[in-house]
């Protein structure tokens, strides 16, 4: 997909929760935020579909909230992925360069090369990233395009994920008379949003905790070099605190987001709460400690599990800028705080950034994902993705992706 000034574009990042639509237009500076729609999840858990009526519908609703905003209709979207069939692994490929410089066609041969990896066949690839290419056992080289050399390695990150869920977003989206132009890792392209450039050569780790998964994406000398997703998230503490307060599961879902803190030390002790009662009872008036109580445990065992993840990637030594927090549940209280104590690593709150347009209205982490998938397709050059291949008419999912438009 090549993307010129004037392009629009439009993310739409399909969560648990909620389901984002924003339109970009292409400028020489970035995206220009022309159009936003916001409205709720039904049908998805945890990053897969589970009714393909409902999840039509939502997606309909926001996306016709963001042409109402932006002034035009649109026709196909970016859409991000997430779930726990998602894998990453890391592999490398060789190449012998065929003229006397490396050409376009040279970094796509290597890069299909190390992408010779066994897979199911329930399973397709969503992305490889290249982290570093080798010329000539000459490391380090970003862009090896026009040096001169005979043998080209390449070192990428490989990204997978379920066949049958990425098709059933697919026809989601056919069904709102919408193409899908790439499919993007959720935490990739909410990297994409959020990161400074400094972050990613130094070292750090996007966690993305979402209402159904927690997605985590380790970023070092510039590259992707780990992607995780964790079957928790922002849900999770919504159930704990209606089991914990015995009220309905909507009116814990205001009460963490109105009056949730992650450390039950950052409350003042005289500050208290109304909490609405199931059965008509009268509502209750409880100090807003007690909110803290049954969150921060859940929210301690959400930074542990990333913790042990990071630990396992064998990264969590090599990323001294630590973790930047994304996602609906890292704008609660405290919960930097509460992230840098149990991981002891600095951590910031990230925001969407590198955009121009709707600024106040899209500055906030819940729309990371929406505004990295724009940024993500301008970068495309800097950032392989083999997702248009893999849709292109004659491939297995290019087949699947026709028939469905014939069909809805």
């Amino acid at each position: 997909m090549s993307v010129k000034t004037g392009d629009i574009l439009v993310g739409l990042d399909i969560g648990t929760s909620k389901i984002c639509a924003v339109i970009g237009e292409v400028t020489p500076q970035g995206p220009n935020v022309i159009g936003v729609g916001c409205a709720p999840s039904k049908g998805i858990q945890k990053g897969a579909v589970t009714n393909i009526e409902a999840a039509a519908q939502s997606i309909q609703h926001a996306i016709e909230d963001a042409e109402v905003v932006a002034g035009c209709e649109i026709s196909s979207v970016l859409v991000s992925i997430t779930g726990s069939h998602i894998q990453g692994i890391n592999s490398s490929g060789v190449a012998a360069v065929k003229s006397s410089e490396v050409d376009e066609d040279d970094v796509v041969r290597v890069l299909e090369s190390a992408k010779a990896v066994a897979i199911p066949p329930d399973r397709q690839f969503l992305h490889v990233l290249a982290q570093d290419y080798i010329l000539d056992g000459q490391e380090g080289i970003r862009n090896p395009r026009g040096m001169s050399g005979v043998r080209l390695e390449a070192k990428v990150h490989i990204v997978t994920g379920s066949v049958s869920c990425a098709q059933n977003l697919v026809k989601c989206v056919n069904r709102c008379q919408l193409e899908v132009s790439d499919i993007v890792l959720s935490s990739l392209a909410a990297s994409e949003g959020v990161l400074t450039e400094d972050e990613r050569e130094l070292g750090c780790a996007v966690v993305d905790i979402g209402s159904g998964t927690t997605d985590i994406a380790v970023w070092s000398k510039g590259a992707l070099v780990f992607t995780g997703v964790l079957g928790i998230g922002g849900n999770h503490l919504t159930s704990d605190l209606a089991k914990g307060l015995q009220t309905s599961l909507m009116d814990a879902e205001r009460l963490k987001v109105l009056s949730g803190c992650a450390m039950t030390s950052a409350v003042g002790v005289d500050e208290v709460v109304h909490i609405p009662s199931t059965g008509g009872r009268e509502p209750k008036i409880s100090p807003r400690r007690v909110l803290s109580e049954i969150i921060e445990p859940r929210l301690e065992e959400i930074f542990e599990l990333v913790n042990r993840e990071l630990e396992k990637s064998g990264y969590k030594d090599s990323i001294p800028s630590g973790l930047v927090l994304t996602g609906g549940t890292s704008l609660m209280d405290a919960v930097p705080e509460l992230a840098q104590r149990v991981v002891g690593l600095p951590t910031r709150r990230g925001v969407p950034r590198n955009f121009g347009g709707l600024g106040d209205e899209v500055q906030n982490p819940q729309y990371a994902t929406a505004i990295g998938l724009l940024l993500h397709a301008i970068h495309r050059p800097d950032v392989r993705s083999f997702s248009p291949k893999e849709t292109k008419k004659g491939s297995l999912f290019g087949k699947f992706v026709a028939w469905l438009k014939q069909i809805v």
